[in-house]
């Protein structure tokens, strides 16, 4: 089996690529990859030519061979989200030639379902209890709310905010806080993160996730080991050597690498068997895409440790585009496909409809219908 061809996929105006890799024998693989969409394009376009006529079922030679053919291109940025959607797209191809799910191919799984939490931001913050009713009513049990405003406002002002979402939630939903603290020039330093987290603790929140800017690796390090909840971060992060000074710190309680960004499952799972040396969790970002959610259903049923896929809900990308919608069990866990590869058919139609209608991603906000709009 060769690899003959792919075609790139634009569906946003922003940030989201989709890969689709052709085989000599019919086969098609689907990748995702979360970067400015004209960068990630210009970098598989130059990345092509690596990837062509090799056999996919050697997925993690050719990845490989195009992380150490990029070290004068810029390795950690879109370019390594390009590879991302490479290494996915060959995942989905290897399984579906073996005749297996992705989370065999990864080793085994662990789960036949895994648990899933709803992810929106705060803002629209007057139909936020709204929003929150509507994912329990959908079946989620856990909730991650994030960003604008949090951070950006009081102490008091943030308190307010959680204690009308801890009432919307109610005492038996899982929350979770992301400060969003890879936004330009963020404002909160330890003492002020610390400040947030023991507030957080009242409210029983779950995790407490990029509390303070990526690069402030002793801040975290000194917050992981004050706060009463779990600290959470690591998103921007790519390729498993910039964890490890992370681990090494123990600056974090909980990992969340990217598939589509941190160099694909290959990367993933390495850096699952590097946290799991340190008695870090791991729980993947997931705020991307249809393929995206498949990849970390697959990557969480291969982990021992409880872990939870993100779902970014009422996002196009993740509940539009699927022959078949992700539908939450009645435990508020996604099940993990049994058939070969992710497990996922993409509709080619919908992504065109989407680029014609000039879609932007994280543009869309939730109206009073329950509807998501550009």
């Amino acid at each position: 089996m060769k690899i003959t061809n792919w075609h790139v996929h634009t569906p946003d105006q922003r940030f989201h690529v989709f890969l689709e890799i052709e085989t000599d024998n019919g086969l098609t693989g689907w990748g995702a990859g979360y970067s400015y969409g004209g960068q990630l394009a210009g970098a598989l376009e130059w990345l092509k030519r690596f990837v062509m006529n090799e056999n996919p079922l050697e997925f993690e030679r050719i990845t490989e061979k195009l992380h150490q053919t990029t070290f004068w291109l810029g390795r950690g940025g879109a370019m390594t989200h390009a590879i991302s959607a490479v290494n996915i797209a060959l995942w989905d191809l290897a399984g579906k030639a073996l005749g297996v799910p992705v989370s065999v191919l990864l080793g085994g799984r662990y789960h036949e379902a895994v648990p899933a939490y709803g992810s929106v931001l705060f803002v629209p913050v007057e139909t936020l209890a709204g929003r929150i009713h509507t994912m329990r009513e959908r079946g989620f049990r856990s909730i991650k709310l994030g960003w604008d405003p949090f951070g950006r406002q009081s102490l008091a002002e943030d308190e307010k905010l959680i204690r009308l979402a801890r009432h919307a939630a109610g005492d038996e939903t899982n929350l979770m806080i992301d400060a969003g603290g890879s936004y330009p020039f963020w404002p909160l330093r330890y003492k002020d993160a610390l400040e947030r987290a023991q507030m957080l603790a009242n409210y029983g929140v779950y995790w407490f996730e990029e509390a303070l800017a990526p690069d402030d690796i002793e801040g975290y390090q000194r917050l992981a080991d004050a706060s009463p909840v779990k600290i959470s971060h690591g998103e921007v992060l790519t390729r498993r050597q910039s964890f490890l000074p992370y681990f090494q710190r123990r600056a974090m309680d909980i990992v969340q690498p990217d598939a589509t960004k941190v160099g694909g499952l290959s990367e993933m799972r390495r850096i699952a068997w590097m946290a799991a040396e340190y008695g870090i969790d791991v729980v993947p970002h997931g705020w991307n895409t249809a393929v995206g959610v498949a990849s970390d259903i697959h990557f969480v049923a291969s982990l021992a440790s409880r872990s939870f896929v993100e779902f970014n809900v009422g996002n196009p990308l993740v509940e539009q585009i699927t022959g078949t919608p992700f539908r939450l069990d009645e435990h508020g866990c996604l099940p993990v496909p049994a058939v070969p590869g992710l497990g996922i058919e993409i509709d080619r139609e919908r992504l065109r409809h989407l680029a014609d209608t000039g879609f932007a991603s994280e543009t869309w906000t939730w109206d009073e219908n329950k509807e998501f709009e550009a």
